[in-house]
């Protein structure tokens, strides 16, 4: 899937609706996993207590993808933005995911994608696998 030129124009725009922003980093975050071999199974997984932006499969492992982006520094980094309240809400909602669906893989991780949208129309991507202690 390549970008197209309307994608691009929207990282130059810098939209102020954070939804859109972060769709986009979802976007190019399910691109980036596919290239590495993950299989998608879910984007947008919501209950009560929270959510999960992308649940994948790599290999024997079931894979629950938090997306962070940032079009710039102002407000810290992608990373910064992962507390240990955020963490314990990822873990409950990845149980609760996978007590519904018992015939996933019993090895679960939980993993961090830190995007950058620049004007460059290449984003950055830093890829944290295993940010909690499951």
């Amino acid at each position: 899937m390549k970008r197209g030129p309307s994608q691009a124009h929207l990282w130059q725009m810098k939209p102020k609706n954070n939804l859109k922003i972060g769709k986009i980093g979802e976007d190019e975050a399910e691109l980036y996993l596919k290239k590495k071999g993950y299989l998608i199974i879910e984007r947008n997984f919501r209950k009560q207590y929270g959510d999960i932006d992308i649940v994948a499969l790599k290999e024997k492992t079931l894979v629950f993808v938090e997306v962070k982006t940032r079009t710039g520094t102002s407000f810290g980094s992608p990373e910064d933005s992962i507390t240990s309240y955020k963490l314990r809400n990822l873990v409950k909602s990845a149980q609760f995911y996978k007590l519904y669906h018992p015939r996933l893989p019993d090895s679960l991780r939980i993993d961090l994608i830190a995007v950058n949208l620049s004007a460059s129309f290449h984003p950055s991507i830093k890829h944290y696998e295993n940010i909690s202690m499951f």
